[in-house]
Order: C-alpha cells, then structure tokens, then sequence
C-alpha cells in the first residue's frame, strides 16, 4: 500500500492473496475493504479493475456501510475469462467535505459572509471537476462553479446548483491524496463453473447384454450409449460425466460386489486403470475407438452436453507405467508394489503413484495426457481422490492446463477432513464434491450451506445425493419420497448438482453392511429400462425435468452467494431463498426432511433479502404444481411427502399502484391455526398414497 490512508481486510482474498480468488463471468462479485482516515474531512473509497487483456474498466465507486466501521463496499462483474486484477483506492473527496460543511452551517443560519471560504473553496472543486465529469454535463458544473462566486445572488441561489451535482460527482469524484492499495488476483471462469447440472452414467452398461448360458456377457460401447443421450438431456442436465473409459487391468482384478476373485465374465472396476490394450491416454477396446469417443462427445454436444472425463491418477497392476516406469510406485520391504489401502479397506486391484520419486517425469506425463483428452475436446474433469496427491502438483498442473485452455474445468472428488477440502479449492480445483450426503436435518443442511456461502470466493459445491460409492441410508430406508426430497435440496440449494444414474428409478438396495449399491455397477454391467420406467410411472426422471428446468429459467439459482435461510417454526423443514436484485428474480423454496409424515409450518421471511419492505405482500407461483398464493412475511405451509414434499415459489413481484389510486393496505399476517388446508400453501391431503412400487422391496 502506498499513500495516506489505511487501507485493510480487502475482499476477496485468499489465502492473504497467495492463491486468486473465484468468479465466473456475468456473476456479480462483492468486494469490501475497511479504509478510514484521521479528522472529519470526508473519505472515499473505488475499485479500480484490470481485465485478462490488461486494459482498465471504469473504476467502481465504493458505498459505506455500517455506521461507525469504515467497511466499504461495491461490486464488480467480470465479462471475460482468465485472471483479473483489482485495487482499492481511498482518496479525500472534497466536494463531500464542501457539502457536509454548507449544509450544516446553512442549517445552523449562517450568512454569506461567514461562508465566504466555503464558497471559495466550492468553486474551486467544481473547477477541478470540469476534466472528470462527461462533457454533457460540463456546462451544468460550470454554471454551478460561477454561481458559488456571484455575490449579487442570494446564499440559496448560490449554493443549490453545487448541492444537486450530488450524484454526478459522487460517480465522477475529485480525488485527492489518493491511496493504493495491494493488488488483488482473481480468476474467472466459464459460467459453468458455477452453474451446472451432472449425470454421470457408464457407457459401457448402455446398450450392454449380460451374460446369459448360452452367451458371454457383452459390453455397452460408445455407439449403443447414443441412445441414451436424448434422454439424459431431456431431464435438463448439462454435463454428462463418464467413469474412467480406459483398458482394465486383468492382475488382481475385482469380481462383483468387490469380490477378491474375478470370474471369466467379471468386467473389473474402471478404476484399476492400465492394461496390455494401454494406459490413461487409451480407450478400453470393448467401448470402442478414438474415433467414436469423438462422435460420442460430438453427439452429446448437440443434445446441449458437455463431456466430463474421470482423472484418476492410479494404476492397475498391468498398466504400461508400472513396466515402464517402476521408480513411480513404492516399493515394499519384500520387493513387491504397494496397493492401495485405506485401512481396513484394501484396493489390491490399484497401485497409487509415488509423487516423491522422479516428480518432474510424474508431472510432464500427467499433463500430456491431460492435454492429450482437452484435444479430443473434453474440457471438464472429475479428478478422483485428488487429496491423496501432493497440494503443490495440483496447484501446478491446473495452473499449466489453463495456460493453454483457460475454460478447462476440475471437479475434486474429495470427501475427507474440512481444511483438505477448502485448500484444494483454494490451489484451483474449480468445483468440489461435498458432505450434502451426509447432512440429513434441516439444522444441519442450514449450517453447512451457511458455511459454504461464506467460502465462495474458493470454493464451489456441488450437490451429489448418490454416487456409484455412495447411497446414504437415507435413500435406503426413506422410500420414494426420499428421493425427491433429496433431489429439491441438491438442486436447489446449490447451483451445481448432480445425480448417478439409477436414482431416477428409486435404486435403494444397498450391500449389507456398507453404504454402497448391492451389484455395484463399478463391478458389473447395469443395463436398465429407463424408458419402460418412465412409460409404467415409475420413474423420477419427470420430477428432475422439473427442477433442472426451474433452476435454468431463474437467474437467481445460478448463484451461491445469494443463498438465504429463513425462519419456519417446525425444525423438519426448511425454508430458504435465492434473489438476484439484476433481473429481480426471487426463488424461495421450503422443503420437508420427513418422507413418512406430512409436515406443517409458518415461516417467518427475511423481506428485504427477498427484496422488499417488512409490510409487503406478493404473489407466489409453485413450479411444481402450477398453484398460486399470496404470501407476506409469515406464511402457513402443509407438505406431504407421498404427494408434494417442497414447495418451489417463484416471486411476482406487484405492479406499483397507478399514480392517482392510493396504495393498498397490507393484509394480516396469517398462522396455521387461521389457514384451512386447501388454502395453504399446500393442498395434500391428510392420509398418504399408498406406496405401490413393487421395487421398493428389497
């Protein structure tokens, strides 16, 4: 910092300004500082910001906030990818300290000899604001500046025209002494950073034939998984996730359900990475060839998909690196390559990379076969088990991929210890999976989400309620309803989301003792009926089409750090909210955690986070059912989790009463106990629908 005024605690800032803070473009990004200065002449504070290309913006002129703690704020929004640089500037600002000091003394009844100075010096400011102002208002500056010395006039006729320059000058400021302080990095992203929504299927389940006795089992490829494309776009997902496409080691591999001995027809786990057919940068032969991967991601892209590949930096025993590359592993007492474990689980089929031996060669292949795939036109990788890999190789490697694509996306798929997580968002992961799963009351969801939005300049969530790892008990035990609840809070909540395939059809089954899918498709091929499904009614995928197609209609659910809870008095639901003041859309959302019992409430809303004052009233429309209430700042609400476990309101917002008709007068607040049910915001009845799915028993 240089100058005459204390400028501290700016934000954003990571890591004291080690590592760039995150935004993506079009999203609007708080900056604050806490700057003051010695006496009573008035200070002001700006943004000055710096684009990828170097050039300068319009600097951003910064608001006070709270009396008395000489934080100051604005904001930016940032039009380009690559890396920003922003400085906070304070500087005196006279015209501020002329206005204060005449408006008092007028109001105190001085005359115009006691002023003479503060008329003086008045015209001396507006004289030095002639170069700052635009040229359409120089006129008006300059009249005001002559009026300030006419002595014929009188002192309210002098002083006025100065007074309404008010708002000009405060967006076209004299600045004296002016500060600098330090600058500040920020890296921003393609929207999709923030705002996504991931299915993640195995292409080669799609299209697969199981084993039968007469035939082998027969994979899924690339060309039959085409099929399935149309229909996971239709439910309004934008990414499509694939698990390792690569050659499977045959050493040591896994049988189904994990199974220690593989039999003839075991495919083997897409994980255990590596064999004779290649290495990371090869395709399994059984799903087709470069070629078709090509015209798969070419034909995802044309259903609105992008293509995210699994980047798990692991070998399978027969995998072309250990051969080649043997001082890359750890080498036990008795000669033998170490296996993965993470006790007492053991992963005999893995061989983890030793990143302490020959690093730099570790490095350069990585990134070749990084760079290898973002030439087939992947952009987006889910990095498996990145917190078991040394911190300063991923800040490097990302580093380097976005040096030559800066829209080149990493999801950490990390679920380990809180600062492991924050820090790998904070050396560049560009989104990271999270404990979602495992939160499963409304205290709970609260305070995580709470925690979350206060790590938005570095980390980014996305919601998983199932992985082919994990299926919660939740799922396993909560029957149907569950899985809608479940999908309202990870899509609504946070802006990016994602599901595993087979949750739309209510997989539930788990392996006894474990928290996994029972015939886990890791292991095994899983083709499904998705369409007979969703012909018979028993699927969910109508239900995801609806909140994907909510979230990508409101602008305000592209966001995180809008996010806001609100009061409702029955802990098993929640209540929160999402507004963006640009477009003025509001999303408020309250959602039952109880998928056995209907759930009444009142909420008591936080109006002026929904942007509006503590009397109004407003309509609201359900996205799920089409219904339409009134609401104000308490509210009844009845949710069934058979029939409609969440509400998801979008705001209209009144028209402003015409200007010769009086403003009509707030309603009462209403409580359960004034609301009959088929008013309130819910109409379920009081006796749930039967549960009639037959694959609900285990």
């Amino acid at each position: 910092m240089t100058g005459r005024f204390p400028i501290e605690d700016v934000s954003p800032v990571v890591a004291c300004g080690r590592y760039p803070a995150k935004a993506v473009v079009g999203e609007v990004v708080p900056v604050s500082a806490r700057a003051y200065r010695e006496g009573h002449d008035a200070l002001g504070c700006n943004v000055v910001w710096l684009g990828p290309d170097g050039a300068a913006r319009p600097f951003t002129r910064m608001s006070p906030g709270e009396p008395g703690q000489d934080r100051w704020h604005a904001t930016i929004t940032p039009d380009a990818v690559g890396e920003w640089r922003f400085t906070v500037e304070a500087f005196q600002d006279p015209y501020l300290t002329w206005q204060n000091a005449v408006t008092k003394k007028l109001a105190a009844g001085q005359g115009p000899a006691e002023l003479a100075n503060d008329l003086a010096e008045g015209a001396r400011v507006l004289t030095a604001a002639l170069d700052l102002v635009p040229r359409a208002d120089r006129d008006r500056v300059r009249a005001a500046a002559r009026a300030l010395t006419d002595d014929a006039e009188s002192l309210p006729r002098r002083v006025s025209a100065a007074l309404d320059l008010a708002d000009l000058l405060w967006e076209h400021p004299v600045r004296e002494l002016v500060t600098t302080g330090d600058e500040r990095v920020l890296w921003v992203d393609r929207p999709r950073a923030l705002f996504s929504a991931w299915y993640e299927f195995f292409p080669r389940s799609e299209g697969a034939i199981p084993a039968t006795v007469d035939a082998p089992a027969r994979s899924g490829t690339f060309t039959t998984a085409l099929d399935r494309l149309p229909g996971v776009a239709a439910m309004g997902f934008d990414v499509l996730y694939l698990p390792p496409i690569h050659p499977i080691g045959r050493v040591n591999r896994k049988g189904r359900n994990n199974a220690l001995t593989a039999g003839p027809d075991d495919v083997g786990s897409p994980w255990a990475i590596g064999a004779d057919e290649g290495g990371h940068d090869a395709i399994h032969p059984d799903l087709g060839t470069p070629a078709d991967f090509r015209d798969f991601v070419a034909a995802a892209a044309e259903q609105g998909l992008e293509v995210a590949m699994d980047l798990a930096l692991q070998c399978a025993p027969d995998h072309p690196w250990v051969t080649e590359h043997p001082e890359w592993f750890t080498t036990r007492a008795d000669g033998s390559i170490a296996y993965a474990e993470n006790p007492p689980k053991k992963y005999q089929d893995i061989y983890p990379l030793n990143f302490d031996n020959d690093p730099e060669g570790i490095r350069a292949e990585v990134l070749r076969v990084v760079l290898h795939w973002v030439g087939e036109g992947v952009k987006i990788f889910r990095v498996d088990n990145p917190h078991t890999k040394p911190f300063d190789f991923w800040h490097w490697l990302i580093a380097e991929v976005k040096g030559v694509d800066p829209d080149v996306l990493f999801l950490a798929e990390a679920f380990t210890r809180p600062a492991i997580m924050h820090g790998l968002g904070k050396i560049g992961f560009t989104q990271s999976y999270t404990y979602f799963t495992w939160r499963t009351t409304a205290a709970e969801m609260r305070r995580y989400c709470e925690e979350l939005v206060a790590s938005a300049d570095w980390m980014r969530p996305n919601f998983w309620p199932n992985t082919p790892d994990i299926l919660h008990s939740s799922l396993q035990h909560g029957g149907p309803p569950m899985f809608k609840i479940r999908a309202v809070l990870a899509s609504l909540l946070s802006p990016s989301w994602g599901m595993y395939a087979g949750f739309e059809l209510f997989e539930h089954v788990a392996r006894p003792g474990a928290e996994e899918y029972l015939d886990n498709e890791k292991y095994e091929l899983r083709p499904r009926d998705f369409d007979g499904a969703l012909a018979r009614g028993r699927s969910l995928a109508p239900f995801i089409t609806t909140l994907n197609r909510v979230r990508n209609e409101n602008p305000a659910l592209h966001q995180l750090r809008n996010l806001r809870f609100h009061d409702i008095d029955n802990p098993a639901l929640l209540c929160w909210s999402k507004h963006d003041p640009q477009t003025g859309n509001t999303v408020l959302v309250v959602c039952s955690f109880d998928s056995r019992a209907v759930q009444w409430g009142n909420t008591t809303l936080d109006m002026p986070a929904l942007g509006f004052d503590w009397h109004e009233r407003f309509t609201v429309r359900d996205e799920l059912t089409g219904a339409e209430y009134d609401w104000g700042q308490r509210n009844a609400v009845r949710l069934d989790p058979y029939l409609q476990p969440a509400h998801v309101l979008t705001v209209r917002r009144p028209a402003p009463p015409a200007a010769d008709e009086p403003a009509h007068p707030a309603a009462p607040d209403l409580t359960v106990e004034d609301v009959p049910a088929e008013l309130s915001g819910g109409t379920a009845p009081t006796a749930p629908a039967e549960k009639d799915d037959a694959r609900w028993t285990s």
